[in-house]
């Protein structure tokens, strides 16, 4: 059993680190770069920040009360949508943080220049390295520190407020509005990095004391107030003197200088540092919490799971995050790094409200002790508020969050992926979903079609046996919905000879067909047509023919002469609107058990109306056949019951449920259709994405194949999910 972390984090340890963690850069640094992008609206584009983190604070406390475990943004993406983007929301937010944490302190170190000449690099790294040896020493040491930290910065921004806000001129919010939306939005996405601090309360949950009721309460405590400082000091920086403002690398210093006497700049100095050593120490706290989160569930090496028996925290965790910082602030240029810091966050924040979405949808054991209100419209307010924002974020910021994404998904599969066999609750979720609608749709192809006409095509050559054999099937399945059969002898002439000619002619196999299909159609329980077509092109007189006069089914011999090569384009092409139904297997009198067999999904509707009418038919029993993985997990395998046990109150006879576990489903599924008296398959036709096992079934005879129109194939998006799912 691995170490738990020691829970000593109390309400206002909590409130200190989010507060701490928030109050830093969002007022000391970047105040004076987004006035460049908004004006006076700066202070406009700081409420808005704060209201598209809203709905990820709350959807954070949400799970953080039902998960109260080290890790945070990582653990309840990776819960919620599964390894590969946990591993990604991880290794992502980790590095966001430490850029962040490096900004601080290197944003920090010109407030000190106001009192001293002093290498700005060499002090940041030093103060880093303090924080590493602080952090190291326990969440106590640390949640002390914030505290103490941020109560001298509050009184000293309280005094900041106070004794400039006398200081204000109206003219200079003149041309509030002059940047326009563009401007406005363009500086809520940088610096919407400002209120991250918020939700690192839940990267630490597991080190808190009541985490059901002080997580919810810290959070949204430490963004309320957070929000409103933010906005009463970027008032008074905007309305002292904007201009000489913008660009400033101590914005805040330069207004107080400007109101109030030395000892009230001094303290604003100090309030400086203090909230940017803060911010950097609650990144670094809550950051190190990821590889040590990511370790446990085998997305990292174990090393990083370790947990110091002395000092009660992830030492190799801490260590390689402050490397790491260290790493950051010697080499990189974090200014130009801070809106890539920015656009991660925004994307992580849209994966948390969509992850809570998950868990509230699917079937997984979920029971937090606190819930987010106005479910779901906040958490769709998050995430479409966090996708303009991020819209507005630029092209190097994008790119930038592209490789982070594109080397956390090459860690995955090159580490993480043969350690893990778990699902997140958003898979579950879609998958039930499409199963669903899968079934809605299978009740109304099986209950709700009427007049379901079907067009049996033969050429010259089929023979007496094949023809009854179409028969067979076609009869079945137009009773089942009250339709009717039409059967065509599609006779073909050379293309020398006029049609006209070849149609005045009657051969001795015309009369024979028509002999032969009056007598079947005596015997058949439903109305049956016949007549013969010549044509230059059999099987574009069959199109036609279903086209035209608007056929739902076209049962063909798929061994006969005519299609043995397989059924061409021209049947076969996209977005027709008829079903084609293959027929490769003797006489079906004997047939007592009829397999479905899986689609790589959800069976098509269609295979289970076949199956259903053919087996009332012939008193059979239908097998609902599906193929899952050895590590399969256990949702997928319930998924699979639930739907092949709603199928079966669909049906109108026995049905039998079939899950082979196999690393090869073709083959395992192979293997099964051959125990069956017949079996009904799909044939993906090559189709993006689509992979059953119709064609290997099919090969062996004794199938029905099913060639699925273009109209009812679900789209690119749909093969995605599918595939994704399942």
């Amino acid at each position: 059993m691995p170490k738990e972390l020691e829970r000593d984090l109390g309400l206002f340890s909590v409130l200190a680190i989010s507060i701490g963690a928030m109050v830093g850069s969002g007022i000391f640094i970047l105040p004076a770069l987004a006035l460049k992008m908004a004006g006076p609206a700066v202070i406009l584009a700081y409420i808005l920040a704060a209201l598209v983190v809203l709905p990820a604070a709350l959807s954070k406390a949400e799970m953080a009360t039902a998960m109260p475990e080290a890790g945070g943004t990582y653990l309840y993406i990776e819960r919620g949508m599964g390894p590969l983007l946990g591993t990604i929301a991880g290794i992502g937010t980790w590095f966001a943080l430490s850029f962040k944490g490096a900004l601080a302190l290197v944003g920090g170190v010109p407030y000190l220049l106001w009192y001293f000449e002093l290498p700005i690099k060499p002090v940041a790294l030093a103060l880093a390295a303090i924080l590493i040896l602080v952090n190291l020493l326990g969440a106590k040491q640390t949640g002390r520190l914030q505290v103490g930290i941020v109560a001298i910065m509050l009184a000293a921004m309280i005094w900041f407020v106070g004794g400039s806000a006398g200081s204000l001129q109206v003219a200079s919010f003149d041309g509030f509005f002059a940047s326009g939306a563009g401007g406005i939005l363009e500086a809520t996405g940088f610096v919407f990095v400002s209120y991250a601090g918020v939700t690192k309360i839940a990267s630490v949950a597991e080190e808190i004391e009541d985490p059901d009721r002080v997580i919810p309460r810290g959070m949204i405590w430490s963004l309320g107030f957070t929000t409103l400082l933010y906005v009463l000091v970027v008032i008074v920086i905007v309305g002292v003197d904007p201009s000489g403002i913008v660009g400033s690398n101590t914005p805040v210093a330069d207004v107080a200088e400007a109101t109030m006497s030395a000892p009230g700049v001094a303290a604003v100095v100090v309030a400086a540092m203090l909230a940017l050593i803060s911010t950097a120490n609650a990144g670094l706290l809550s950051s190190s919490r990821y590889p040590f989160a990511m370790s446990r569930d085998d997305l990292a090496p174990p090393t990083f799971a370790t947990v110091s028996d002395r000092f009660g925290t992830p030492v190799t965790a801490i260590t390689l995050t402050g490397l790491v910082m260290l790493a950051l602030i010697a080499f990189v240029p974090i200014m130009s790094i801070a809106k890539l810091a920015s656009a991660f966050q925004i994307l992580v924040f849209v994966l948390i409200n969509v992850a809570l979405v998950a868990f509230r949808e699917s079937d997984i054991a979920y029971d937090p002790s606190y819930r987010s209100p106005l479910y779901p419209w906040m958490q769709g307010f998050g995430v479409v508020g966090g996708l303009l924002l991020l819209t507005q974020m630029g092209l190097v910021p994008m790119v930038g969050a592209i490789v982070i994404i594109v080397g956390s998904v090459g860690w995955y599969f090159a580490y993480a992926h043969r350690n893990v066999s778990r699902e997140g609750a958003v898979t579950d979720a879609i998958r039930r979903g499409i199963d669903q609608r899968a079934v809605e749709e299978t009740r109304s192809v099986c209950h709700d079609a009427a007049d379901s006409d079907v067009l049996v095509a033969l050429t010259e050559e089929t023979s007496a046996a094949a023809e009854e054999r179409l028969l067979d099937v076609a009869v079945p399945l137009a009773d089942a919905g009250d339709g009717t059969v039409t059967v065509v002898q599609f006779d073909q002439v050379p293309d020398q000879t006029p049609l006209s000619y070849a149609e005045t002619t009657l051969s001795e196999a015309d009369q024979v067909f028509e002999e032969r299909t009056a007598a079947l159609a005596e015997a058949a329980d439903v109305p049956i047509e016949y007549g013969e077509i010549v044509s230059h092109d059999v099987e574009r007189a069959i199109a036609n023919v279903a086209d035209v006069h608007g056929y739902d089914l076209v049962v063909v011999d798929e061994s006969g002469p005519t299609f043995t090569e397989g059924l061409s384009d021209v049947i076969m092409g996209p977005n027709r609107s008829f079903d084609v139904l293959g027929v490769d297997a003797g006489r079906l009198d004997d047939s007592d058990r009829l397999a479905l067999v899986d689609d790589g999904g959800p069976f098509d509707p269609l295979k289970v109306r076949i199956a259903n009418a053919l087996a009332i038919d012939r008193d059979a029993t239908v097998e609902f056949v599906h193929g899952i993985a050895p590590d399969a997990t256990d949702e997928r395998q319930t998924s699979i019951e639930e739907y092949h046990a709603e199928l079966a109150d669909l049906c109108a006879v026995p049905t039998e449920s079939v899950i082979v576990e196999s690393d090869d489903d073709a083959a395992a599924l192979s293997r099964v259709a051959r125990d069956a008296d017949l079996t009904v398959v799909a044939d993906a036709g090559g189709a993006i994405l689509r992979d059953g096992p119709g064609d290997e079934i099919a090969k062996q005879g004794g199938a029905l194949v099913l060639h699925p129109g273009g109209n009812g194939e679900p789209g690119l998006l749909g093969r995605v999910l599918e595939r994704f799912v399942y």
